[in-house]
């Protein structure tokens, strides 16, 4: 199955998990393609001045990978830079969220996995 980047849908998410302004989420897959065990598999995009607000994971985890961009990931109340190509883990239990503070957006896949 293939499915063309024209093809998939873009959702706008105001103040997303509590943060400034919006992000962009487009599911790669969805559905019953993500399974059991997935939550979701998406490419996000945050703006420049808008943020993914800090939330937490329960009875999952979240990886993201950079494609584009830089911001201020901040990881349990510990904030750090990260970049394009950088790879954060959020476990079981802890909490996240992304600020772009440059001025190009940020890009990364996000991919959820349920804990069994």
């Amino acid at each position: 199955m293939i499915t063309h980047k024209e093809e998939r849908e873009i959702q706008k998410a105001e103040h997303a998990s509590g943060g400034a302004g919006y992000i962009l989420k487009e599911a790669l897959i969805k559905g019953e393609q993500l399974g059991d065990g997935c939550g979701m598999f998406s490419e996000v995009t945050i703006k420049p001045g808008c943020e993914l607000g800090y939330h937490e994971h329960h009875g999952e985890t979240e990886t993201y990978y950079l494609l584009k961009g830089k911001g201020i990931y901040n990881e349990n109340g510990t904030k750090r830079e990260i970049c394009a190509g950088d790879v954060t883990f959020c476990p079981d239990g802890e909490g996240h969220g992304l600020v772009n503070d440059g001025d190009e957006d940020i890009i990364f896949i996000a991919l959820i996995l349920k804990k069994k």
